[in-house]
């Protein structure tokens, strides 16, 4: 009886505990990799050209969007400076030809006029800074934009940005534009206002 069972036993297959079923070969990869089967072919190292040509458009759009944004940066930084520098040097004038009526030392008169284009200078240079730092990224930028056309369009597909053609630029001006302002402002400020208040 005993026999029998153990025939039957070896006729279904049964394998005493412990001990796993080998993988067949359906069921190992060609890179020996568990479930993968047979005859499929290894995933590819090669980039998909479309995915490449969708990405390469996104990232050339958000180029455009950061120079148009830093081309409006410029003219707000500059409609800033006129604001704040018109409202300090008009407190100025003010100051200076008010400060007998208004009851005040011409010591302390003096100060706030020094005070008011310390202010303008600050606003100056802040102005300036932010200009000269948008500038750099918009080069930045279209260096990125010029090698992003190289490899997708063609190789001279747009033209690098030179340093030479910097009279073309209009941030040129605004700096310039600034600047003397401001020299001028101490200028006056110093020949005949304050001289006016000793």
């Amino acid at each position: 009886m005993a026999g029998v069972l153990q025939a039957g036993a070896e006729d279904d297959g049964a394998q005493p505990p412990g001990v796993s079923t080998p993988r067949s070969a359906a069921q190992v990869g060609p890179a020996g990799q568990p479930g993968t089967p047979q005859g499929a072919e290894a995933p590819s190292s090669t980039p998909n050209p479309e995915v490449v040509q969708a990405f390469a458009l996104e990232r050339y759009r958000y180029i455009l969007q950061q120079t148009n944004a830093i081309n409006e940066n410029v003219f707000r930084f500059l409609a800033l400076y006129q604001t704040i520098a018109t409202a300090l040097v008009t407190g100025g004038i003010a100051l200076f030809v008010g400060y007998r009526t208004w009851g005040i030392t011409r010591s302390v008169a003096r100060d706030g006029v020094i005070g008011a284009l310390l202010l303008v200078t600050f606003i100056a240079a802040f102005t300036v800074v932010f200009l000269i730092v948008g500038t750099v990224s918009w080069l930045d930028y279209r260096r990125e934009e010029c090698e992003l056309t190289d490899a997708v369009v063609y190789p001279g597909f747009r033209a690098r940005p030179r340093i030479g053609n910097v009279q073309r630029w209009y941030e040129l001006y605004i700096i310039l534009f600034i600047l003397l302002s401001t020299i001028v402002l101490w200028v006056l400020a110093w020949l005949f206002i304050l001289p006016a208040m000793k």
